[in-house]
């Protein structure tokens, strides 16, 4: 059984350089790491990214390869479209193969995407999304698959004519309606699971930019899940705790939480550093710091591995204040912390009530940020906001602006409110009929897709350019570019970069103006060939 995961040709952000975009994809090295543990040898993932491989040259790669298994797994909705064009190409050249979608945004949409009705166990999808034809794709793998797709691929090797039943956290069509099987519980014990497979990837064409997560940029993760349940996150509900009402159909998602030991997360880096040579790591776990015990221990066994890595991680405010109070802060950035990321996300703390964002404050944000600016000054910080909100005016998009420069961040980030399946703010966008897009293309985390009450779509997409601008000033990029410490210095430099080509190609849309988003992605040279 050849089994190969795709990652399509992709649009990328036109700010970005082409090294900047592409890290390596957690959940493919996840689950062909099992599906080799478990017997199934014959796996390959091909990621077109890095090898600059576009359309006409991925069809060649599936004809030359004739896998009997395409799988591709989709976080994010919009490249959804080119994840089931990579599927209607592989059912066009190869009529016997299987497709396996996988990945939270397949997860919440399962029927919609196998051309089934919708039903109760799935996010309704929006007006213009029409149901694709039944069979370009054949089972979606719901929530965390690495137990799935092995039994999946057993049974197409036993009996390949019968339904799956059996085999648990499956979504499948049969007699034109979407079969959901039991719900699949979670992995317990993360160190069950062998190590991600590296080797089935080129790593060394992957974070290759010179100033972002330097040097040799790569993906890690040492937690799934996350204890908290946002209205706006969906990256927690590919990780929860389901359970289903037997009568209704309709699912509950519970918040979960589970990390690997940190032995094993050590001998993980170790292999990626000693023996890849990647010593930029992004932690893209939802809650890094969650486990204070953990992260204590984590500091001391990096310590004494003497690993020289810079490293990266998503953390929470109140997370953080308690480990500087109990020290384990000092230790972390001892052992390599070199850039944190917080989600400030606003400064009204009824904001953050209404996204169910539970034990966070702006107050809390500002005390963060001040710890590590008087205790950590070499950490970059970032912080993240989300604007566009139901209630947002010109004023209140310059309040965000206002709590960044408060904060006195190295870099933060802006972003439209964008209700994605599986959220409670997509029920209620399609429930109030809010979804003003035409495609999913548009979900980029640039381009808002819902207006408030107050401002339209294009004027949100504008303040936002607009403060973004206003953020960057002389003497704040002066700071950073001057740094002595070189991780530092190479994000300020990144970004000046970023802020230079996105002044020219504002100033160009000044001058041509066009009906569609302000900064829309863009398709690379290679795309099509």
């Amino acid at each position: 059984m050849r089994i190969l995961f795709v990652e399509p040709p992709r649009r990328i952000w036109p700010f970005m350089n082409f090294e900047d975009n592409y890290l390596t994809k957690q959940a493919y090295l996840c689950l062909a790491a099992n599906l080799r543990l478990n017997g199934f040898n014959n796996v390959e993932i091909l990621d077109c990214m890095p090898l600059r491989m576009g359309w006409k040259s991925l069809a060649h790669e599936l004809q030359v390869r004739r896998p009997d298994i395409v799988a591709v797994g989709e976080n994010h909705a919009l490249y959804a479209d080119e994840a089931c064009r990579c599927f209607a190409m592989a059912k066009e050249l190869l009529p016997q193969v299987v497709t396996i979608a996988g990945g939270a945004h397949f997860t919440n949409l399962a029927n919609s995407y196998l051309g089934a009705p919708a039903g109760p166990r799935s996010s309704q999808p929006p007006p213009w999304m029409p149901n694709h034809p039944p069979g370009v794709i054949d089972f979606v793998v719901k929530g965390e698959g690495d137990v799935t797709i092995v039994e999946l691929v057993q049974h197409l090797c036993d009996r390949p004519q019968e339904p799956p039943t059996a085999v648990h956290g499956l979504a499948f069509l049969g007699d034109g309606q979407a079969i959901h099987t039991p719900t699949r519980a979670l992995v317990e014990d993360l160190d069950s699971l062998p190590l991600p497979a590296y080797d089935l990837l080129p790593l060394e064409l992957y974070g290759r930019a010179r100033q972002l997560f330097s040097p040799g940029g790569t993906t890690v993760y040492h937690s799934r899940g996350c204890a908290h349940s946002c209205s706006f996150c969906v990256w927690w509900t590919q990780m929860a705790q389901r359970t289903v009402d037997p009568v209704s159909g309709q699912e509950t998602l519970r918040p979960c939480w589970r990390t690997k030991s940190v032995d094993r997360m050590v001998e993980e880096l170790d292999l990626l550093a000693n023996r890849y040579n990647k010593k930029g790591l992004v932690f893209v776990d939802d809650c890094w710091n969650l486990d204070t015990q953990w992260s204590r221990d984590f500091a001391r066994g990096m310590k004494d591995a003497h690993l020289d890595v810079n490293w990266f991680a998503f953390m929470r405010a109140d997370y953080l204040l308690r480990d500087h109070r109990n020290g384990v802060l000092a230790e972390l950035v001892d052992a390599g912390l070199a850039h944190v990321s917080i989600g400030a996300e606003r400064v009204e703390d009824e904001e953050l009530t209404a996204f169910r964002k539970k034990n966070y404050s702006a107050d809390k944000t500002r005390e963060a940020f001040s710890v590590l600016k008087a205790n950590h000054p070499h950490v970059f910080r970032q912080a993240t906001f989300i604007v566009g909100v139901p209630d947002e005016t010109p004023e209140s998009m310059n309040r965000q602006l206002d709590f960044a420069r408060e904060l006195d961040l190295d870099y933060p980030g802006f972003h439209p409110l964008t209700p994605v399946p599986g959220t409670p703010l997509w029920d209620e966008a399609i429930a109030e009929g809010l979804i003003e897009a035409d495609s999913f293309e548009q979900f980029d985390w640039a381009t808002p897709v819902v207006p408030s009450r107050n401002m339209t779509r294009r004027e949100i997409e504008e303040a936002l350019i607009r403060i973004e601008k206003e953020y960057v000033t002389v003497p704040w990029l002066l700071r950073g570019l001057f740094s002595r410490n070189q991780y530092k210095r190479h994000m300020y430099q990144w970004f000046l970069k970023v802020s230079v080509q996105m002044s020219v190609s504002l100033a160009r849309d000044m001058l041509f103006p066009s009906p569609g988003p302000i900064v829309p992605l863009i398709k690379p040279g290679w795309y099509d060939e």
